[in-house]
């Protein structure tokens, strides 16, 4: 990066870092430090929301998304604004009515102790790996890209973050995020523009998407019923309204953002914005990596993107075979361009020369793939993630680089944040002081919260340094969630709605489930089922309340 790219960046995050610490450090208690003081108006409760949900991995691998399959993810967030409104209807209301602080104190007064401790559990397991994969998603692509050391990418981002999350707590947080959703949408914004401007003149927006169409990248729906395909229709709808009824209901860090509300309307009109403002957000980030896709076929795209594979098959044996691949990659690129600038001539037609062409490209881009793995097997070949940053380093001007290096670090600083706040929240109020250590003055529990937050960010810190990618980093964080988000809503889900179902079965229904889910998914690595994750969430879900019922048929007269 050029040194104007290192002042924007480098500005943007102190001035983030030092503005939560100074504006939030005085007048603080335990109850403050943790829902804030209860005065969120509806849009900065979005804005919370949003930028809780879009993390790093948003910003890098959605994008990505959109290069290699299209618009297709957009439907991942269908069953997301009907979730909103049962949320904003049955738990929204109780929530404010017992006026908790955490969403798992509920359940102590519907179950029991246990089921609350169980339910935390859950929830921290979750939540600590998440918010690891949160720092490590981002670091590990600027360390590759920029010639970071990867830990003290990841040392960097984390102590940051744990500065004003400790010295602010939840106020901190909220405000920070509304200078980090800012910069988010600003950089967003002007590389959108950037790249419509940066296409061959007479091709805009209308015709970019006509070339996209030719190869099915902007196919939004698919009501194909197919129980292994993880983004159509149905599994946007059904896995993904229970996904986001247990994320946005029964997890902390969403569930935090909207008790600090001033009121039940505000609280109500935070989520239902949400809802009603995701899918547009996640499709214009799809539609950048859908440009990209076109901009790379009138500037030459690397065969692979992820230059740290390039340089270590270059330097060894397979350099030759690598070269010839690469002309080959290179001569059919510009009879890639004639056939899509022959279709923009004559738009009515449907190329099947470009199919072929498109799949002999994926061929090249898959013997690339073999030939790195050959080099060294332990490489990992996925080069999604890397192809929007590939594209602003080596495309955006001076300024814009630093710009967008900062929408990353922000996102990710904003998600960690409210994942540290919710985990502190949760391990002090529902653990601690519950279980632990009773009856102690508030300043005993606000230290505790902030020794809890910094705890809970090096555990984090730690995670992330031995994580390893998976197949896509926006799929680890939505697979890591629905391995446990089923379980915890079947527990939300009868207590709201099954009432003679009492603690000691929902405590066990939720561990046998629990149980099932994390063999269903052990059994899909390994081949010998396969079922997408999202349908994990209604699995667990409904064997919740369905072992609910049985266990609590074997214990008719007791409740507890």
């Amino acid at each position: 990066m050029r040194e104007v790219d290192w002042v924007v960046l480098i500005a943007t995050l102190l001035f983030i870092t030092i503005y939560g610490i100074a504006k939030n450090i005085n007048n603080q208690t335990a109850e403050s430090y943790v829902v804030g003081n209860r005065d969120m108006k509806w849009w900065a409760i979005c804005i919370s929301i949003m930028t809780t949900q879009a993390s790093a991995v948003t910003f890098i691998s959605t994008p990505g998304q959109g290069f290699e399959d299209g618009m297709r993810f957009v439907q991942f967030y269908f069953g997301l604004p009907i979730a909103m409104i049962v949320l904003s209807v049955f738990f929204v209301p109780l929530y404010y009515k017992m006026r908790v602080s955490t969403a798992y104190e509920f359940l102590e007064t519907r179950f029991d102790l246990k089921t609350r401790t169980v339910t935390s559990l859950l929830f921290l397991t979750q939540r600590a790996m998440g918010a690891g994969l949160t720092i490590y998603a981002p670091a590990i692509v600027l360390s590759v890209l920029l010639g970071w050391d990867l830990k003290w990418t990841i040392v960097a981002l984390s102590i940051l973050t744990i500065s004003y999350t400790t010295f602010g707590g939840y106020k901190a947080v909220a405000q920070t995020q509304q200078f980090q959703m800012l910069v988010i949408f600003l950089g967003l914004f002007l590389t959108f523009i950037i790249l419509l401007n940066s296409l061959p003149d007479g091709i805009g927006l209308s015709q970019s998407l006509a070339i996209a169409g030719q190869t099915g990248k902007m196919n939004l729906v698919d009501f194909k019923v197919d129980l292994s395909d993880r983004y159509n229709f149905w599994s946007g709808v059904i896995g993904g309204f229970f996904l986001f009824m247990s994320y946005f209901g029964t997890d902390q860090s969403q569930v935090g953002r909207y008790l600090s509300g001033a009121s039940l309307r505000e609280s109500r009109l935070g989520l239902l914005f949400n809802g009603i403002l995701k899918i547009p957000m996640q499709f214009f980030i799809l539609l950048l990596g859908v440009l990209v896709f076109v901009f790379y076929i009138y500037n030459k795209p690397p065969i692979h993107f992820n230059p740290v594979n390039i340089s270590i098959v270059e330097k060894s044996e397979e350099a030759p075979q690598w070269n010839k691949l690469k002309d080959e990659y290179n001569f059919l690129f510009y009879e890639r361009q004639r056939e899509y600038n022959n279709v923009l001539e004559h738009p009515e037609a449907k190329s099947e020369k470009i199919q072929s062409i498109e799949k002999t490209l994926g061929l090249m881009r898959s013997n690339a793939d073999s030939l790195i793995k050959k080099v060294d097997p332990n490489l990992d070949t996925n080069d999604k993630d890397y192809v929007f940053i590939s594209y602003v380093l080596s495309y955006l001007p001076v300024g814009m680089v630093g710009l967008l290096i900062a929408v990353i670090f922000s996102s990710s600083m904003s998600s960690k944040a409210s994942e540290l706040n919710a985990l502190a929240s949760t391990t002090v109020v529902d653990l601690y002081k519950r279980s632990i250590r009773r009856n102690k003055d508030d300043k005993h529990y606000l230290r505790a919260t902030k020794f809890a937050t910094v705890l809970w960010g090096l555990l984090a810190m730690a995670f992330a340094m031995f994580c390893s990618l998976f197949e896509n980093l926006i799929q680890a964080v939505n697979i890591v969630g629905s391995l446990f988000y089923g379980a915890v809503l079947g527990v939300f889900a009868v207590a709201f709605f099954f009432k003679k179902i009492g603690g000691t079965a929902v405590f066990w229904a939720a561990i046998l489930s629990e149980v099932v889910i994390l063999t269903l998914y052990l059994l899909g690595e390994k081949g010998i089922i396969n079922i997408a994750f999202l349908w994990y969430n209604l699995i667990g879900c409904v064997l919740v309340i369905i072992l609910g019922i049985i266990l609590q048929g074997l214990i008719p007269n007791k409740k507890l």
